[in-house]
């Protein structure tokens, strides 16, 4: 192991030369911006809103945790599509990558109308969880709307996989932003009235969050049927289904879809937990989890970007590369937070300066003390949160994703859980939730590298085996139980 990695390190330097830092960064940079405009659409959500009332704020976490939960398993299935066109186009079988894209469609389409359903759930759940009052409007009125937009959202992760896996993430850049800037806009004119609209406070925040998850859908369907896709990766074949595919896409997706459900869900019930304490602590976790997406998103798509080169060299059956492509994205993805978690404990006021432009000065000025020490936990553990990022993408990138799905399980109900029964006890229940998410980081961490170095990712191809190029870089050999079927390592 220690042999392959210094002697792939060489070839080039760490900065030059294939899977360098520098190639991963070309790579990534788009996608870093790209869903680095997921953290913005969310924060300029939230920061109209602080301006607009701090219970709104306070209502977008947990009612927008709830619709990432409901989301979270079809959205995660679609995004695992990156991985099938990643190592389709590092095989050369372009002509599979428009088939890719049509179980996706296809999916998105169907699951639309189940999104619709949550609406009528949601009451009786946060009320079990007793949120009563103007914030259960809030979360309800803001929940109620999102779910409009839940199949835009699905249809856009694949739609944006099949560009990404071909490493093509400027397109997928330039799409992210344009919807984010609409949903700015339609931010400032929807939640305060402007310009001739009615103020719809949290209700037009919400609304202009669908919109632009439309138009994303929209733009992504012109661009896939461009003359040149069409004729580069097949996409004409669009409206029909592939059987063995979608087998292959539930037996890796799967896995990972369900791994994004249960960390979702754990992490929602770690907010619903901590909205019992109160408004206050409910606004200063936001305002804290706010702050930090802007340092965490980000590194989403430097993990989406190591999922593709892992795929794309695994599909040329280059585990050398693919895990050099791996440690460059940690080394930027450290480099990066390191000097937020700095900016954090040294500078924290900077953080503060949008939210109290406008916001109520009283009800800023209760939660600051909190969020001042609350931003110390995030400093403390985003640097963790960042390797957990690139080296679970990149094991995910393989298709070694049971094993992601067991991890996350484990680990995320054992933080729940012990938090929980633990809470009573605490002499800061709000402070001692932290503790219990700090720690939950660190130990995804520590798993999923320890995974990584242990190699048994590189054993691991999502599809044919007759795509799969020559198997001479291979530590061992692959062995598959039929033609149609995806192949693993042979182990015996």
């Amino acid at each position: 192991m220690r042999g392959t990695r210094a002697s792939s390190m060489r070839a080039g330097g760490w900065w030059s030369g294939p899977c360098g830092a520098g190639e991963v960064l070309r790579l990534a940079w788009p996608l870093v911006l790209s869903t680095g405009s997921w953290s913005l659409l969310n924060f300029v959500d939230r920061l109209f809103l602080t301006w607009y009332s701090a219970d709104a704020m306070a209502a977008t976490t947990p009612a927008g945790m709830l619709y990432w939960s409901m989301i979270a398993f079809p959205l995660g299935l679609a995004s695992y599509l990156n991985t099938f066109v990643a190592q389709y186009h590092g095989a050369g079988r372009y002509e599979r990558i428009g088939s890719v894209l049509t179980q996706g469609i296809w999916f998105g389409l169907a699951t639309t109308p189940l999104f619709l359903i949550g609406p009528w759930i949601t009451p009786g759940l946060l009320r079990s969880m007793g949120h009563s009052g103007r914030m259960l409007e809030y979360e309800l009125a803001y929940f109620g709307v999102l779910a409009y937009g839940a199949g835009a959202a699905v249809l856009a992760a694949a739609q944006s996989a099949y560009f990404t896996g071909r490493g093509q993430t400027r397109i997928v850049m330039l799409v992210d932003l344009s919807a984010t800037l609409l949903n700015a806009v339609l931010d400032y004119a929807w939640i305060f009235g402007e310009w001739g609209f009615p103020e719809w406070g949290v209700h037009g925040a919400a609304w202009a969050t669908v919109v632009a998850q439309w138009t994303k859908v929209a733009l992504f369907a012109w661009l896939t049927q461009r003359s040149s896709e069409r004729r580069a990766c097949d996409t004409r074949t669009l409206g029909r289904l592939d059987r063995q595919l979608l087998v292959r896409w539930l037996r890796f997706g799967g896995p990972s879809a369900f791994q994004i459900l249960s960390e979702g869900l754990a992490f929602t019930l770690l907010v619903l937990f901590v909205g019992q304490l109160g408004s206050q602590a409910t606004a200063a976790t936001t305002l804290a989890f706010s702050i930090n997406n802007v340092a965490f998103v980000p590194m989403i798509g430097l993990g989406i970007a190591v999922s593709t080169l892992v795929g794309q060299k695994l599909g040329e059956n280059r585990p050398d590369l693919a895990e050099r492509a791996t440690w460059s994205a940690l080394f930027l993805a450290v480099a990066y937070t390191s000097v937020f978690a700095l900016l954090y404990v040294g500078l924290p006021e900077w953080f503060f300066m949008l939210h109290a432009r406008f916001a109520d000065q009283d009800e800023l000025d209760a939660i600051r003390p909190t969020a001042l020490i609350l931003l110390r936990f995030v400093a403390a553990y985003c640097l963790f949160d960042a390797a957990q990022v690139v080296f679970a993408g990149a094991i995910k990138g393989a298709g070694d994703t049971r094993y992601v799905l067991i991890v996350t399980l484990s680990i995320s109900g054992t933080a729940i859980g012990i938090g929980k029964l633990l809470q009573g006890q605490a002499a800061d229940p709000l402070l001692w939730w932290w503790w219990i998410c700090a720690f939950w980081v660190l130990a995804l961490a520590a798993a999923f590298g320890w995974r990584f170095v242990n190699g048994r990712w590189k054993r691991f191809r999502v599809i044919e085996p007759n795509c799969v190029a020559p198997m001479s870089a291979l530590p061992m050999p692959l062995s598959c139980s039929a033609p149609d079927e995806p192949c693993v390592a042979d182990r015996s």
